[in-house]
């Protein structure tokens, strides 16, 4: 009995710890309240959120069902985009055939706030970005 009560307060430490984690990586970043109400909202399982200001918008990384995404959110709390990492083996197939002999280190797909989906391909510190089809955009040194 004693080992169950000595899990159970370890446990509510390192909960309390981890959310205190959160809530100073928030703090450094002064994310408006609205904007993690917003999160908190369209993603509610969503673990390991760390945040940053990114222009006048707030990006916040964080692990879902073990895949790593991250969300841009307006200071209103508007959801601009939704970022997912994928194998690169999911990426379109004119995407795949674009990069062909060429080693992706990562890939992602990107959902906009209208539902628009496009791809990007991490290649030797260059970001290539693909619509939904697998076209050619452009490409984006880091």
């Amino acid at each position: 009995m004693k080992t169950i009560a000595t899990l159970l307060l370890a446990a509510t430490f390192a909960a309390g710890a981890s959310a205190q984690k959160t809530q100073e990586k928030k703090q450094k970043t002064n994310v408006p309240d609205k904007v993690t109400a917003a999160f908190k909202s369209d993603f509610p399982k969503a673990q390991k959120a760390e945040w940053e200001a990114e222009k006048n918008d707030f990006e916040v990384g964080f692990k879902l069902d073990s895949k790593e995404y991250s969300a841009v959110y307006d200071a209103s709390g508007k959801r601009k985009e939704t970022e997912v990492e994928i194998p690169a083996s999911e990426l379109p197939k004119a995407a795949i055939a674009y990069l062909k002999d060429k080693k992706v280190k990562e890939a992602a797909r990107i959902t906009d706030a209208s539902g628009k989906t496009t791809y990007e391909a991490e290649v030797s510190g260059k970001d290539f970005l693909f619509d939904e089809k697998g076209n050619f955009i452009k490409s984006v040194s880091e």
